[in-house]
């Protein structure tokens, strides 16, 4: 876990040194249904990377799994690593919508790593595997409460080399915005 958090803070600083003054702005959240702390930074004209480290509440990815029925839980630290290209600030603006802390529709790609489980109901074939995909989805902030919905078809793998396609993956997180 310590390990994860400093992976997760050195690339939160090296994104930040190399980030423009563009379109987009750099937010900091809290997010709360998959409880962890985001950072996310303009790196070109309308795009963000967002980096969020956390504690997560998730399913099984099937070829990654043994002795698993009916609803499947896992519990584990994570990373998330997503690129966002946000598409439409300027249709929201010209129809006097909001855009504060990055709200608008996106496409971007997303990586996201789990680590060892916390609390589980299946048995997993490496405690660490990773998922990612292109992404859709959309940021809305009404006042300082953030929501997000993306959602993804993911390839994921583990460090066995087990590897499967989950068709569509989704993410809804609600947050507050810290800084803008």
């Amino acid at each position: 876990m310590k390990k994860k958090i400093i992976i997760c803070l050195l690339l939160i600083i090296s994104a930040q040194a190399y980030s423009q003054k563009n379109n987009t702005s750099k937010v900091l959240r809290i997010n709360f249904v998959n409880p962890g702390i985001e950072y996310e930074m303009s790196i070109f004209n309308k795009s963000t990377l967002s980096l969020n480290c956390g504690v997560g509440f998730s399913g099984s990815y099937p070829d990654l799994t043994s002795r698993a029925s009916g609803w499947l839980y896992l519990i584990s630290p994570y990373i998330d690593v997503h690129y966002r290209n946000y598409y439409n600030f300027h249709k929201r603006l010209s129809n006097n919508k909001n855009i504060n802390f990055n709200s608008a529709n996106f496409f971007g790609l997303k990586l996201l790593s789990r680590g060892k489980d916390f609390s589980s109901n299946f048995i997993r074939t490496s405690d660490y595997d990773f998922a990612f995909g292109p992404t859709w989805g959309l940021q809305r902030s009404i006042g300082k409460i953030n929501f997000l919905f993306d959602f993804y078809p993911a390839y994921y793998f583990d460090t066995h080399g087990n590897s499967g396609v989950l068709p569509v993956n989704f993410e809804i997180n609600i947050g507050y915005n810290l800084k803008n």
